[in-house]
């Protein structure tokens, strides 16, 4: 799925009322006048609570710790009785942190299932519809001895993505970001929701009629490849 986010981030380039004197009109006036400014303090505090809160995934929120993610009952997959499976990710595979192992400094889950032949790969369910493929990710940020959730991506069919841009738009407000009729060869369809610490990309691919779906923290790139230099500079020196 890596290639298929970094394809997607190239495109980016391109009241309360008295009733008990009725006979009193303007002092409900001037109760209901001081009332909105305390509503619209409100509102605004919620909006802001909003935007310094992580994007969730279906109660799945970014950020969490893996041994919350893996406590918690939400599991977003099908068949019923899927379970998270996780190792160390593929990306710090290739760095040499062993597969499996509890010490590693990246890890990816993803929901599986037994069947009569062993465990089999689960399929999450994005907006009613199974997904193709997905993998949420986890990192040791830095100072931290606890793994956090710092991305979720799925790759979804186009008619699921249509109805998942749609119910993005209605949840969050218009994309911050949006390429739309793309005409230049490569460019590809992306809409991007964004509040202070996190985002939601919404790509579409071209040839496969399929999209991306990504929850992302921001920053998040800087501290892994920060873990990465970490574990590259101990094994340099374990050596």
């Amino acid at each position: 799925m890596r290639p298929q986010r970094i394809a997607c981030a190239l495109a980016l380039l391109c009241g309360t009322f008295s009733l008990t004197v009725p006979a009193q009109p303007a002092a409900r006036d001037a109760g209901a006048a001081a009332s909105a400014p305390a509503s619209k303090d409100a509102f605004a505090d919620a909006r802001r609570r909003a935007q310094d809160t992580p994007f969730a995934f279906r109660g799945i929120a970014l950020g969490i710790t893996l041994d919350e993610f893996r406590a918690g009952s939400k599991v977003r997959a099908t068949p019923v009785g899927s379970v998270p499976v996780c190792e160390t990710d593929v990306q710090a595979g290739a760095l040499g942190m062993r597969l499996k192992s509890h010490e590693s400094l990246t890890v990816a889950c993803r929901w599986a299932h037994r069947d009569d032949n062993g465990w089999a790969l689960s399929q999450a369910v994005v907006d009613g519809a199974p997904a193709a493929e997905h993998v949420l990710r986890f990192a040791r940020m830095e100072g931290q001895s606890a793994l956090r959730l710092y991305e979720i991506s799925f790759v979804i069919d186009e008619v699921t993505a249509e109805d998942l841009r749609d119910a993005l738009a209605d949840r969050y407000g218009p994309p911050r970001h949006a390429t739309r009729n793309v005409s230049s060869p490569g460019a590809l369809p992306v809409y991007v929701w964004e509040n202070a610490v996190s985002s939601i990309t919404l790509c579409f691919l071209p040839g496969t009629r399929n999209g991306t779906l990504t929850y992302l923290l921001k920053g998040s790139d800087a501290w892994v490849k920060s873990v990465v230099r970490q574990w590259q500079a101990s094994d340099a020196e374990a050596g």
